[in-house]
């Protein structure tokens, strides 16, 4: 991450490799550029003028990079194949770590009768492994970054699939809740790294599919958690350690699965190893090579800065950060609500048992494969974009999902509630409301988030910070009382309360598309580039207008 403010966005240093980077280089690199393009441009009478490519601005000859567009070193130069075995690595960590967040809601009445708890300490479960999500990311994040995603996923894997053990082990409530945030604190480092991970080998052209898999992968885990742990609790012959035995096996062969197939893939890191390699065959000659990586500011004083202090402040100057977080900290809360209200709908009102309750879960993952899907097939014509904005189309472009999942979601809350609240209405109607509830969560989730990355760029790492630590904060607070507000309000008035304000926010993804632009101009955080290629380009057509 650069250690820069806003006023120190535009040194005349180029970006390596391609001219369109991913956004992780953005993120990574201590300049950027707006390449030409030599994309042929009317001038009005039927003729063509070719833009003049200028020459890219010099780099420090004695700064390690790669070798040419073309080198094999450079994550994004990777096989195709080797690029979806990294893929099918961060899918699998991301389903397992929000697998773990969810399963132990299905065991939750038989916790409660072992160590006679109350029902709002039971709650605590799910809300420490939350609350371990919203610390993680300040320590995994520039972890990452410092040392490398392998190093640091690998780490974390093994930690938290350790942590399974005194969990299932907990001789009290005290350890359990100990363990479960330790746990959670451990478990985010895939969700922090994973998505990284793939932006450091796919480009953006063709990151769409790779990312929707992902995406939904991390939807897909608190799905499947609940059916698999009601199954055990349901079985008769295993009690509900064994959720938790079940979980550590899961998690160990995932840990297992990261460490033989997972590379070092994030850029300044192997440049990094690269000139160290060099110093080592000729010290002599090599004395002066550096890496960019290198000149970062890893003190603790900088790490600090970037970590704790950068999304805080740009939580309190930015309008669009503001506005993200708040409409995503609403729909994740509600991802988590869903464990709670089941149980009353469909075990309270309709006498289903616990591991039928879990299969209900199904529906929500169908939706959030769809919504998943969606994001993908609604931004077919990104590659297009990406030519035409020369690397940087307008994060607005980002939206149509989400434009299409918002409205889906307040209809699928307010399906859920009026059906769920009458024992008359059979149990399939509301169970199939949780397929657009789903679709909504996952096409609100994915379009916001990939417009954050292109809004901010090399600060998008910051603004997911503040994000990620708002919206799990949220989340672990909506189960302290979920299950409160349901009894006491009714199924059909607390979905319609979650429906009102779903509703309220509707809009939103609508007025950023429409107002989106007009707010980037007046960022202190936002590069805006593709504001800054249209000005170009109007600069240009005038001058070809004036030469003809």
């Amino acid at each position: 991450m650069v250690d820069a403010g806003p006023s120190s966005l535009w040194p005349s240093e180029t970006m390596p490799t391609s001219a369109f980077p991913s956004a992780t280089t953005l993120a990574h690199d201590e300049g950027i550029h707006i390449p030409h393009d030599p994309t042929p441009i009317s001038n009005g009478k039927n003729s063509e003028t070719t833009r003049p490519a200028p020459p890219p601005p010099s780099r420090d000859s004695d700064e390690i990079t790669w070798d040419g567009p073309a080198d094999q070193e450079n994550p994004q130069n990777w096989s195709i194949g080797r690029k979806w075995r990294i893929t099918a690595v961060c899918v699998i960590m991301g389903m397992n770590v929000t697998f773990s967040s969810s399963a132990p809601t299905s065991a939750v009445q038989s916790i409660r009768a072992q160590f006679h708890l109350s029902a709002e300490v039971s709650y605590l479960i799910t809300f420490t492994f939350l609350v371990g999500y919203v610390l993680g990311p300040f320590v995994w994040g520039p972890g990452s970054e410092l040392i490398g995603r392998r190093p640091i996923l690998v780490l974390a894997m093994s930690i938290y699939t350790l942590l399974h053990i005194p969990q299932a082990l907990a001789p009290n409530i005290e350890t359990l809740l100990t363990t479960r945030f330790l746990c959670g604190f451990f478990a985010v480092a895939p969700l922090v790294s994973g998505g990284s991970g793939m932006a450091d080998v796919w480009s953006a052209e063709q990151r769409g599919i790779p990312v929707s898999l992902y995406s939904a992968s991390v939807f897909m885990g608190p799905v499947m958690g609940p059916i698999v742990a009601g199954f055990i609790v349901d079985s008769g012959s295993l009690n509900w350690r064994w959720v938790l035995w079940v979980g550590m096996m899961f998690a160990g062969a995932c840990t297992l699965f990261t460490a033989i197939f997972l590379p070092e893939t994030y850029a300044p890191v192997i440049l990094l190893r690269k000139v160290k390699q060099r110093r080592m065959v000729d010290p002599e000659g090599s004395k002066r090579l550096y890496a960019a990586h290198e000149k970062q500011d890893w003190s603790a004083r900088g790490i600090v800065k970037r970590t704790l202090f950068r999304p805080f402040i740009m939580l309190s100057d930015e309008l669009i950060l503001v506005l993200v977080t708040i409409y995503l900290s609403i729909i994740y809360g509600v991802m988590y609500i869903l464990f709670e209200a089941f149980p009353i709908i469909f075990i309270e009102k309709h006498g289903f048992t616990i591991s039928h309750n879990g299969l209900i879960f199904i529906g929500v993952g169908i939706g959030t494969f769809l919504g998943a899907l969606s994001t993908h097939f609604l931004a077919t014509d990104y590659p297009k974009l990406i030519q035409i904005w020369r690397g940087f189309p307008p994060p607005e472009e980002r939206l149509h999902a989400a434009m299409l999942g918002a409205p889906v979601f307040v209809i699928g809350i307010f399906w859920l509630g009026w059906t769920g609240e009458y024992t008359s209405i059979p149990w399939y109607v509301p169970a199939l409301s949780t397929i657009p509830v789903g679709f909504g969560i996952s096409a609100i989730f994915i379009s916001f988030l990939s417009y954050l990355i292109d809004t901010y760029l090399m600060f998008a790492a910051s603004a997911f910070a503040a994000n990620t630590f708002a919206r799990s904060l949220v989340a672990a607070g909506f189960q302290l009382f979920t299950v409160q507000m349901f009894e006491k309000m009714g199924v059909g008035y607390a979905c319609t309360l979650l429906g009102g304000v779903g509703m309220l926010l509707a809009p939103m993804p609508f007025l950023f598309f429409r107002y989106g632009a007009r707010v980037r101009e007046g960022s202190r955080w936002a590069p805006g580039l593709d504001l800054k290629v249209k000005k170009q380009n109007q600069l240009e057509e005038e001058k070809i207008g004036m030469a003809v």
